[in-house]
């Protein structure tokens, strides 16, 4: 009876697998959330941490149901980078005078991801998460150890939901808006400085993850001018 309906389960055309329809649940909650985010902070934050949530089910369904798939793996890394840069862009309206900061996070976010996932194509490998033969014990580190990684995009996460919530009606600076946070002695502040060393660690990462996958990249290069 399970084995029957674990074919059952394989046998669904692959857009209706449980995990990409809780993806496209993110989707539908991160609209709605953006929608919303310069006129309802508390419904843009529990949104966003709706969709933060399910980020994680997701895979957890997907393993427990046997519902890998290819386009799952895109759905989920697609929803998570944009959904970062949407609130960065949001971040960068709240925090005018920081408007080159976060735009500069945004873009390293997206070209070490993006150069990632391509040199993992070229080497052929099936997940961009694969980095046994990496040359930064770094990155290894970060994608081998799961509760390492999900501290730093954890850490990422609230650190930008923090800031969203500490914004004020007047754009000032982040440091200006911290360091009001810690007079008042804000919860909010605490939550922020746990997840700081987090955010700091994932820029690093983000940043030798840019410098490997390029230098990947130029190898393959190499590799093919010497095939004759």
């Amino acid at each position: 009876m399970a084995k029957h309906k674990e074919k059952d389960l394989k046998s669904w055309p692959i857009y209706l697998y449980v995990p990409n329809l809780i993806g496209y649940a993110r989707i539908v909650a991160n609209i709605i959330a953006f929608g919303e985010s310069f006129s309802n902070k508390n419904l843009f934050t529990a949104l966003y941490f709706f969709s933060f949530v399910c980020d994680e089910l997701d895979g957890r369904f997907a393993r427990m149901l046997d519902q890998a798939s290819t386009f799952g793996a895109v759905l989920d890394m697609v929803t998570d980078r944009v959904s970062t840069a949407a609130l960065l862009v949001v971040l960068s309206h709240l925090y005018r005078p920081c408007f080159a900061f976060f735009l500069a996070l945004l873009a390293l976010d997206i070209a070490s991801h993006w150069l990632q996932m391509y040199s993992t194509f070229l080497s052929s490998k099936t997940s961009h998460k694969d980095v046994k033969d990496s040359k930064s014990w770094l990155v290894k580190v970060y994608y081998q150890h799961r509760l390492f990684m999900g501290y730093c995009c954890i850490g990422a996460e609230v650190l930008y939901l923090v800031l969203y919530l500490l914004s004020e009606d007047q754009p000032h600076g982040v440091i200006k808006v911290f360091m009001a946070g810690i007079k008042r002695k804000s919860p909010l502040m605490l939550l922020g400085l746990l997840a700081l060393p987090g955010w700091a660690i994932k820029q690093i990462v983000n940043v030798v993850q840019l410098k490997t996958a390029a230098d990947i990249c130029v190898l393959y290069d190499l590799e093919r001018k010497k095939r004759p």
